[in-house]
């Protein structure tokens, strides 16, 4: 294959690759704030505690593609109009918030209680000790396992071309079918080798930041 065709199937692919981004990106804008939300009230309103760990269950307990397919297909069947770009963000976002959850609430509950009560005593409100005392400590302990649901996001973004949306994996397939070619597989490997890198560069200059 010439560099020409490399370039132009790089090229190509990069609309996909924008795309797969994209979602990465809108997930973790959605996710990470409603994961934080959900892991506080689970602390502090105890008849939230049943719904939650429902939810975590049956959305980590099935598979995302499953889930994908349920808001697509099986919405409509019951009357709920859908499109496949709001299945492909909500179904992310609400399958990774179940993940997240479950991560802060590991990190606040590695938190020793005596940290907890010593700002009570101090005079220190629930909503304050939990944002600047607690949850702080949670993120940065959990940080390594963040780093592994973040590069395993990216990676789940392929699983939208299985409800036609032109996703790096569904350009792939799309210039082999083509050309014939096992080219494509070779750049999008990059593509997803680079992304994931970047997201452990991102991760390592959060914990120096997090150890100032």
């Amino acid at each position: 294959m010439s560099l020409n065709y490399w370039l132009e199937t790089t090229r190509y692919l990069w609309d996909g690759a924008w795309y797969s981004l994209q979602l990465f990106t809108i997930t973790l804008l959605i996710a990470t704030p409603l994961s934080i939300f959900l892991a506080a009230i689970y602390r502090f309103l105890t008849f939230t505690r049943p719904i939650i760990n429902f939810y975590t269950w049956l959305f980590r307990g099935t598979p995302l593609m499953l889930q994908l397919f349920f808001f697509l297909f099986g919405l409509p069947a019951i009357g709920i109009t859908v499109d496949r770009y709001a299945v492909a963000v909500y179904g992310f976002a609400i399958n990774y918030t179940a993940y997240f959850v479950e991560i802060i609430r590991a990190g606040l509950e590695s938190i020793p209680i005596d940290q907890e009560e010593s700002a009570f005593v101090m005079g220190a409100s629930s909503t304050y000790t939990f944002q600047k005392i607690l949850l702080p400590q949670a993120l940065r302990s959990q940080l390594p396992v963040f780093a592994n649901e973040w590069i395993t996001l990216i990676k789940d973004t392929a699983l939208v071309t299985v409800i036609a949306i032109p996703d790096l994996l569904r350009k792939v397939r799309e210039v082999v079918s083509r050309d014939f070619t096992v080219t494509p597989f070779f750049i999008a490997a990059i593509f997803y080798l680079l992304f994931s890198y970047l997201i452990i560069i991102g991760l390592k200059q959060l914990e120096k930041r997090f150890e100032m």
